[in-house]
């Protein structure tokens, strides 16, 4: 079994079977057996409440209707397709994601962090924070964000979860990051949250997956499930470098990834 349930569409073209068709063609090349679309949360209107700031309301385009009338449709026609989100995960707006993912028949949903307050870690424009900050206290903000998110017990998986080192800035001291993954691992064990190998780190100036080597040995250890993804967004990215996600998932361990179906998981064996 494969999947690959981190798919983005909004950016490249629009909602609709049409463009969603591309996307099923490449899956079923790659011998993926489930695909889902999980689009930014932050295109939506009605997730105001949860994250707002200048540059997400220069991409709040759309309502959810539209959204939800795609995946109608592609069940009209009987198309083989998960209806996922990818929701930012801002600390203090639990009550507001809760509401927007109880509102909506999700088959997954993925919390990720991508901002530390007002900085948006992997954005480019934010790029010479990096240069600003201690690093230390940057991963210590971020993996403090990683552990609530997963505390709130709202997500099935996470998205990218070292995606702090996206532009190439680690520390050094691996026990430090050690202790970072450990209460990650924790955290995620205590709620039955599911961690993604993604290959979008390969396509990112930091040329790694995630997560890092270390940190999946750890989440295996605390028992913590797999999905693998691509964090696709176009057709040609739909199951990117499989081959390393399934090497570093089996390296530290794993045979099984999850599925998921109406927020329920299943196991299957990897590949």
């Amino acid at each position: 079994m494969l999947t690959d349930y981190h798919v983005h569409m909004a950016e490249t073209g629009d909602l609709d079977v049409e463009y969603l068709r591309t996307y099923i063609k490449k899956a079923k090349e790659e011998g993926i057996k489930e695909l889902g679309i999980s689009e930014h949360a932050y295109f939506f209107e009605e997730t105001r409440p949860i994250l707002s700031n200048p540059w997400v309301e220069n991409r709040r385009t759309l309502e959810f209707e539209t959204y939800q009338k795609m995946f109608d449709a592609a069940a009209e026609e009987g198309l083989p397709i998960k209806m996922g989100i990818e929701m930012d995960y801002m600390p203090g707006k639990e009550k507001e994601m809760e509401e927007f993912i109880q509102a909506h028949p999700f088959d997954y949903v993925i919390g990720s962090v991508h901002w530390i307050d007002d900085w948006g870690i992997d954005l480019a424009i934010y790029r010479d924070e990096y240069e600003k900050r201690d690093l230390h206290e940057v991963y210590r903000q971020y993996f403090d964000r990683v552990v609530t998110l997963a505390q709130s017990g709202l997500f099935d998986f996470v998205g990218h979860i070292d995606v702090i080192k996206v532009f190439g800035y680690e520390p050094e001291d691996r026990e430090f990051l050690r202790e970072q993954y450990e209460r990650a691992a924790k955290a995620l064990a205590e709620t039955d949250t599911c961690i993604e190998i993604s290959t979008a780190g390969l396509r990112k100036p930091v040329g790694k997956l995630y997560p890092d080597p270390e940190l999946l040995q750890i989440c295996k250890a605390h028992g913590v499930g797999i999905v693998i993804c691509s964090d696709a967004h176009k057709p040609d990215h739909i199951g990117y470098r499989y081959r390393d996600a399934i090497e570093r998932a089996r390296s530290a361990g794993y045979e099984e990834l999850h599925t998921f179906t109406k927020r329920q998981s299943q196991t299957h064996p990897i590949g």
